[in-house]
């Protein structure tokens, strides 16, 4: 099984820190905020891990990461996006690091209060198709949102709905088996002229291929705004994240 790191973005809602650094570098209490996600795919087991950055700033990586080594990674890789064309396009990037494995996606400015160890035995041993995370949150419309039926099975995921249908929220751990590649391969572009997760998930939903659990803790999008960056520090000095010591 593969790792994936999006952290890429030219961290405009961050401005000026992200003047200096790309977003993913600053620190979020006692670590820089790529260390998190990283940590987070080590503890559930993956070994080969690949960073997608973008923007000035991408070398900033290499000196704080390295090869890895310092994490136990077998290999760190690093791919570089070229534009900001959504998740799905910055994760076709990674089709050859891959191969034919199963790959964990992680957005590199999302952090978890509990371990994703239990959402990633359960994929190991799942055949096939994709698996995501849910968490009930106060404004679910700022993010994809499931409708779920009578039974809690996922009927549709809806991009950042005026009207939410439910309180809950995709959030930024993806898991695929390699069939994901030629799904975005038939993606178009949305309204934003992005090539969404969202109808990745929804590819996988229409195959009756998508599996869910949700999240246990907290989760925080600290990439989002200056307070949400702030808020992100002051829950890690409060109960810690990915349940380090």
């Amino acid at each position: 099984m593969k790792g994936v790191i999006t952290a890429g973005g030219l961290g405009t809602r961050l401005l000026p820190m992200t003047r200096v650094t790309n977003k993913h570098l600053l620190p979020v209490y006692d670590r820089p905020m790529i260390f998190y996600p990283l940590e987070a795919l080590v503890q559930a087991g993956i070994e080969d891990i690949m960073i997608i950055t973008g923007g000035n700033h991408a070398g900033d990586f290499l000196p704080l990461l390295g090869d890895g080594s310092e994490f136990g990674l077998k290999q760190l890789r690093y791919t570089y996006q070229r534009r900001e064309g959504g998740i799905a396009e910055a994760l076709s990037l990674t089709r050859d690091f891959v191969g034919e494995d199963k790959v964990v996606v992680m957005l590199g400015d999302n952090i978890l209060e509990k371990s994703i160890v239990p959402y990633v035995e359960k994929f190991r041993h799942q055949p096939h198709g994709a698996r995501i995370l849910l968490k009930e949150v106060e404004h679910p419309e700022f993010y994809g949102v499931p409708t779920l039926d009578e039974t809690g099975r996922i009927i549709q995921i809806t991009e950042k709905p005026s009207s939410p249908p439910t309180r809950y929220a995709v959030i930024g751990v993806y898991m695929y088996d390699h069939r994901v590649f030629d799904i975005i391969s038939r993606l178009t572009p949305s309204g934003r002229g992005e090539l969404e997760i969202t109808d990745v998930n929804n590819a996988y939903l229409e195959e009756g291929l998508l599996d869910y659990d949700i999240l246990e803790g907290w989760w925080a999008d600290c990439g989002e705004t200056r307070q949400s960056l702030h808020e992100a520090g002051c829950l890690v000095a409060r109960t810690g994240a990915n349940n380090r010591e």
